[in-house]
């Protein structure tokens, strides 16, 4: 079979995740077996499509030779496919335990989940995944337990970082464990594939305990009404902050949203949030006064669902705002992001409510390195090679250029399904695989590229017009036309002008002479077409229906 690795070989093989910020799916492969790290989802807003997955149909078709998948962290980049593909792949699953609960969440309400073998992996372990020796090294990010994995073969060692900062004082679980990394550095390693998401940031990410502070006293300057913070549900230390800075000001935190409640699960039965108080739920939030609650809740990402969106356009069952009530947005503005966010904005900014981001106050941090970060990595690591990956083109570009000017050897920038050949210490590209994107239609996936989803973007920016003859025997309208324009004219007058010229075009090409139905259909759609552009400018989808008498 092509693409089947030999002894000799320690292949790197991204399928998602570089050349984007999202959807992470990467291979390593060596004599004859696959090994997959991540396996995640991107959000899309369009065409009723919320939820973006890779195609794994290179690996799915080599899923005998799939010896295991790695989860990272519970990113919904890095775990938020499994959902979905895992049925075409149908390998066991390694996690440690925070990652773990979370994937068994999200797998409960499959009635096939429960036949993911999940294997739980202690914080350091070292496993034996077929041919591949792989190591859990404790990094901190902005979520419990992220991990890099040493993936270790006879040909030698790779390291993937997946996502990670360095926080002397991350508040909720481990410091990194440079320690590690450093005599990891030591024993050689072949190559670092490793995240690129802030390379253009000069200095440090910024440490959760900055925020805590910052936190605290913002709230304090808004004593009146409700507080609202927004923030990544997964970022359980932003919500051990809220807390805390909630109860410095005499509030009581509320979870709003039920991927937070999700998340104070996860994180209690495996050891975190232990000092923290339960969280009080919306209901009981109704019975306080205003000013003695804070609500922590989803949609800082501007999700047209999230708790934040039900609440600022009025749809939420048990939380409502008013003017003078403050948002505070703890969180960073994601790319692509820009648009929902702003619009969310403004709407609560309509309403008299105050917004805060961190754009004017000190209440965010990233999960992800900035340059002096990256540098520290490269001198604890000082691989032989730099795989870029998790960023766009000019993030992987970047760090490139920064690993060499840091004294690493040699660097590779992949793309989705770039083949790199790294053993040896002399990367290079041997091929390049197909891949694509699968997007969650209601409770199906689809291709991005599919016929039916053009389709739909058409008939979402031309509209649609379907017209119904029924003919004669001498080929005439036997009855009046039945026409539907959706989306094409507004109605009234512009429509009425609009279908009396689309009826004379009918008769005239119907008296052309066509005697083929199909034909004839098809010379009516083009004049129909034809005439709806130029009165309008528009080239609606259109269909004509032929019927005989």
């Amino acid at each position: 079979m092509k693409y089947k690795p030999t002894e000799k070989d320690f292949w790197f093989l991204p399928l998602g995740g570089a050349g984007e910020i999202g959807m992470n799916l990467n291979l390593f492969a060596h004599g004859g077996q696959w090994l997959m790290v991540d396996l995640g989802i991107t959000f899309g807003d369009r065409l009723g499509i919320d939820v973006i997955t890779p195609d794994p149909a290179f690996i799915a078709e080599r899923k005998e030779s799939l010896v295991g998948l790695i989860i990272t962290h519970a990113h919904e980049d890095h775990v938020g496919a499994v959902p979905h593909l895992w049925p075409l792949l149908q390998c066991p699953v390694y996690a440690t335990p925070f990652t773990a609960s979370i994937l068994r969440q999200k797998l409960k309400d499959k009635p096939w989940g429960k036949k993911v073998p999940i294997i739980e992996v202690p914080l350091s372990a070292t496993i034996q995944v077929g041919k591949f020796s792989v190591e859990f090294i404790t990094l901190t990010h902005s979520i419990p337990e992220p991990n890099a994995v040493a993936i270790t073969t006879p040909l030698g060692t790779i390291l993937h970082t997946g996502d990670w900062k360095i926080d002397a004082n991350p508040l909720v679980g481990e410091v990194t464990d440079h320690s590690r990394l450093t005599a990891l550095g030591d024993q050689g390693v072949l190559a670092m594939v490793c995240d690129s998401t802030n390379v253009f940031t000069e200095g440090t990410s910024g440490s959760e305990e900055g925020v805590r502070d910052e936190l605290t006293d913002l709230i304090r300057k808004h004593p009146e009404g409700r507080v609202v913070v927004a923030c990544f549900a997964s970022n359980v230390a932003r919500l051990e902050t809220a807390a805390v800075a909630a109860r410095a000001n005499g509030r009581q935190p509320v979870l709003v949203g039920r991927s937070l409640i999700r998340m104070e699960e996860a994180a209690r039965q495996n050891g975190y949030l232990k000092d923290i108080p339960p969280f009080l739920n919306e209901d009981a939030a109704q019975g306080l006064p205003r000013d003695k609650v804070l609500l922590i809740a989803t949609g800082s990402q501007g999700e047209p669902r999230s708790a934040l969106a039900r609440i600022a356009s009025g749809q939420h069952p048990a939380i409502d705002l008013e003017a003078e009530d403050t948002v505070i947005f703890s969180s960073r503005m994601i790319p692509g992001n820009e648009r929902s966010i702003s619009a969310l904005q403004n709407r609560l900014v309509l309403q008299g409510i105050k917004v805060i981001t961190a754009h004017e106050e000190d209440i965010h941090v990233s999960g992800h390195p900035a340059r002096d970060e990256l540098r520290q990595m490269y001198a604890w690591v000082r691989p032989q090679i730099l795989v870029p990956v998790h960023g766009e083109a000019r993030h992987l570009q970047e760090q490139a250029t920064l690993g060499l000017e840091c004294g690493i050897p040699k660097a590779v920038i992949p793309e989705n399904g770039t083949l790199i050949h790294l053993a040896s210490g002399h990367p290079k590209i041997i091929d390049k695989v197909p891949t694509g994107r699968f997007g969650l239609d209601g409770e199906r996936l689809v291709p991005m590229d599919s016929l039916m989803l053009r389709d739909r973007y058409r008939l979402s920016v031309q509209g649609t017009i379907v017209v119904t003859i029924a003919l004669d025997k001498g080929g005439q309208p036997a009855r009046p036309i039945h026409l539907t324009m959706l989306g094409v004219a507004e109605p009234g007058e512009e429509m009425d002008d609009v279908s009396r010229e689309i009826n004379r075009v009918i008769r005239q090409t119907l008296n052309d002479g066509q005697k083929n139905d199909e034909a004839r259909a098809e010379a009516l759609r083009v004049a129909i077409r034809r005439t709806v552009n130029s009165r309008l400018g528009k080239k609606p989808l259109t269909e004509v229906h032929l019927v005989q008498i």
